[in-house]
């Protein structure tokens, strides 16, 4: 017998979405701004990462209220290794077998996860 409710994961829910992504965002912005800081910490990188990290907190805190942990945690993984992919090569930088290996895995544990 439990005494908590459980908790069901509706990915489907637009609000659930909105949240995931707010919080995606977030950490890709968190990973920019880190990147920007590796050559010369500045406070705009610093602005960058502090904007990130209340963006990501904002949305998972808000998205975890209704939703199970597993499922969204691997959404927002999912959808932040997608972004920072993209920046990585945006910026130029070569992206090697291993590391697109890396993003499948995580994009089918994306699915396996929510099927």
């Amino acid at each position: 017998m439990s005494f908590l409710p459980a908790t069901q994961f509706t990915l489907a829910n637009p609000a659930t979405i909105a949240f995931v992504v707010l919080s995606s965002v977030g950490y890709a912005t968190v990973t920019i701004g880190l990147k920007m800081g590796s050559a010369s910490m500045t406070a705009l990188s610093i602005t960058v990462i502090l904007i990130g990290l209340a963006a990501a907190m904002f949305g998972e805190i808000t998205a975890l209220r209704s939703v199970a942990l597993g499922p969204i945690y691997i959404a927002i993984l999912g959808m932040e290794t997608l972004i920072v992919m993209t920046y990585t090569w945006y910026i130029g930088e070569a992206l090697s077998a291993r590391q697109i290996g890396g993003a499948g895995m995580v994009m089918f544990g994306l699915l396996l996860v929510n099927t």
